[in-house]
């Protein structure tokens, strides 16, 4: 499932390949990926404009785009979410390949949702196995918490720690920190050494600010390796797997509606 590394990625690609092509054309045909907009009217919307930047907060990413033959007014935000199977795939030309995959340019992408065509016959698709993400025009941000790469310390103290909620349970909702999903979770908190149970109110100052330093490593790590199951306790999550660190069991459990591992020795 797609997290925060993993749709850092996705940024990374529109910034760097599909940013100022002109669009030529739009497939948003899929009502249901491109819900609540009819069919056509994305297509209308960024037809003759360029992407001009691409963002991302938590597992949300939107572009800006460019205004139409030299107006010089914005034009509406593209909103792209990768649900829990999609990816973005850049074309850099019509007979290229798609941009950091080595994959040729299909005719017809299978499981293309979405799709921008270029002037220049390049193309992006957002492929989505699930039909579980979106496109969407001025995409509403407002519920996302502050991003959990950038989130500041106080911040992280105030959202994480003001609640009861099992400390995993917190670092899932999206309204508290954006971008932690269930594999960022297990490896925050066990790099941390915490229990997933345990109430995110019973945490000190000190024991937050030490928790938020792993978060902020762990998505680092994730992004440099190629995403949240690179983790160095991910592969143990597993029937019979061994903490990497001490050899002590995983345990498994469910918190904040998740399946969780857990250390049996350390995070007790």
């Amino acid at each position: 499932m797609p997290e925060l590394p993993e749709v850092e990625s996705a940024r990374a690609v529109v910034e760097r390949s599909a940013l100022h092509r002109r669009i030529a054309d739009v497939d948003d045909s899929d009502s249901y990926e491109c819900r609540p907009h009819a069919p056509g009217e994305i297509r209308d919307a960024l037809v003759g404009r360029t992407l001009t930047a691409a963002h991302r907060r938590g597992k949300s990413m939107w572009c800006e785009t460019s205004g139409r033959d030299g107006d010089e007014t914005p034009g509406p935000v593209l909103g792209l979410h990768l649900g829990m199977s999609g990816r973005i795939l850049v074309g850099d030309d019509s007979g290229g390949d798609y941009v950091g995959t080595g994959r040729p340019v299909p005719t017809a992408e299978r499981f293309s949702r979405f799709s921008i065509t270029f002037d220049d016959g390049g193309t992006l698709h957002l492929v989505d196995p699930r039909r579980l993400g979106r496109a969407r025009l001025d995409p509403d941000l407002d519920a996302l918490g502050p991003d959990a790469a950038e989130v500041g310390r106080e911040e992280f103290r105030a959202r994480v720690g003001g609640s009861r909620a099992p400390l995993k349970a917190r670092l899932l909702d999206q309204s508290v920190v954006a971008g932690v999903g269930n594999l960022l979770a297990d490896e925050t908190l066990w790099q941390a050494g915490l229990s997933p149970r345990r109430p995110a109110g019973d945490l000190d100052a000190d024991t937050l600010d030490d928790l938020r330093r792993h978060l902020r490593k762990a998505v680092r790590d994730a992004i440099r390796h190629g995403g949240a199951h690179t983790g160095e306790v991910i592969e143990h999550r597993r029937a019979g797997g061994r903490c990497p660190r001490c050899g002590a069991e995983m345990v498994r459990g469910t918190v904040g509606g998740r399946t969780t591992w857990w250390c049996s020795a350390e995070q007790a």
